[in-house]
């Protein structure tokens, strides 16, 4: 099945000296997962909700500096490349070229959409993270966007002690941040991640201040979407698409909050599902000049040959700054490795491919020693379940 009857044709575009101040009006719209950024005719990459939350630039910084350099992909593309795809880049948006330049976008909920009839055997549970990290409703705006930074999440439930009350999310809380970047014009930089605020010439940090300290209370949404672990997956991912939402609260009988189901889970399980994908999956596989995908393949395999856990998948995401060192670019590098004892994700900036990767590995070896997950694997599918996920690969 191919992506053609599921591209958008209509979707949120900026230059690249758009300032990000606009592009934090763009986001203010629930229903822009992401920003294309254009020069002229040429595609630079995009702008995602979370790329943009998890930036600490100066209001006035240009759209060239944010984009996140995502793959693009043809009409003709297989829903189940993209699926992947979207995943390694962590990306709930592509960008569709079709000769030579950008014809429209496909978005994780329409991949999912188009899948969802496919999902009927598979359990909630075989897809759920369990034990999500939660906040309680007195606590503040600030502390959410911390957690969203540092815990690389979209959705936090919202318990008190009489159980689950709400949920908030990315979408939740852009508001608050486009109104800092509004406010901070001027300043050095937005707002930070610890609950405070830092600004320059122009910022108004008490009024900032002031928005990151609403409890959230005040703007988490309720009721919440709930389901139980043994419930139909295809089920729960109409319930999602019909409410427009994009994540499930796993709860038990007794209404205790026990996983939750977004739609980067669901895409988790359809990408481990894809045939033929590689061990080492490389986003940026263009950056890595002073190494060898072979050489990347060794690196992860040591990284496993030192440690009692089994590798599952690897991906490792290169992006490129514009800082270089006599002509060789600093880049970003973000590994994550799913492991039969949890996935490790840890990121590393460096001089060149080899570096930057080696910091990240580094990284990754000291978690595994101390045994630090980011978090626990979910549930393997059983082989029937397996079965159901890969019969979308034929489905008109």
């Amino acid at each position: 099945m191919d992506i053609q009857t599921i591209v958008a044709t209509e979707y949120c575009t900026a230059g690249a000296d758009t300032p990000a101040s606009k592009l934090a009006a763009e986001f203010t719209d629930p229903t822009c997962r992401g920003v294309v950024v254009t020069e002229g005719k040429r595609f630079l990459g995009v702008v995602t909700r979370r790329r943009f939350l998890s930036s600490h630039r100066n209001p006035g910084e240009k759209a060239r500096s944010l984009v996140w350099h995502v793959p693009t992909v043809g009409p003709s593309e297989d829903v189940r490349e993209v699926a992947g795809l979207m995943r390694e880049s962590d990306s709930g948006l592509l960008p569709v070229e079709d000769g030579g330049g950008v014809v429209g976008v496909v978005t994780v909920t329409d991949v999912i959409r188009a899948v969802q009839p496919a999902l009927s055997a598979v359990d909630v549970g075989a897809v759920s993270t369990p034990e999500p990290i939660f906040v309680e409703p007195g606590d503040r705006v600030g502390r959410a966007l911390h957690l969203f930074r540092e815990e690389h999440i979209s959705h936090l439930p919202v318990v008190d002690d009489s159980g689950l009350v709400g949920i908030v999310s990315l979408v939740d809380v852009v508001p608050f941040v486009a109104r800092a970047v509004d406010r901070a014009q001027g300043g050095s930089s937005g707002v930070d991640t610890s609950g405070g605020s830092r600004g320059g010439f122009g910022s108004r940090e008490g009024d900032t201040d002031d928005m990151l300290e609403v409890p959230v209370r005040d703007f988490m949404s309720a009721p919440v979407l709930t389901a139980e672990a043994d419930d139909g997956l295809d089920d729960a991912v109409s319930r999602m698409l019909e409410r427009d939402v994009s994540s499930v609260v796993v709860v038990d009988d007794d209404g205790d909050v026990t996983g939750i189901v977004t739609y980067s889970d669901i895409l988790d399980a359809l990408a481990r599902e894809t045939p033929g994908r590689r061990a080492v999956q490389v986003v940026g596989m263009d950056l890595t000049d002073d190494m060898s995908y072979p050489e990347l393949v060794d690196l992860v395999e040591g990284i496993m040959a030192d440690s009692r856990a089994s590798l599952l998948d690897a991906k490792v995401h290169l992006h490129e700054h514009d800082e270089t060192l006599r002509g060789t670019p600093l880049l970003f590098a973000r590994m994550r490795l799913f492991t039969d004892r949890g996935m490790f994700i840890a990121s590393g900036e460096g001089y060149g491919a080899k570096q930057a990767i080696g910091e990240a590995t580094d990284a990754i070896k000291r978690q595994l020693r101390d045994r630090k997950t980011y978090a626990r694997s979910k549930k393997h599918p059983t082989p029937e379940e397996k079965a159901q996920m890969r019969g979308w690969e034929s489905t008109e």
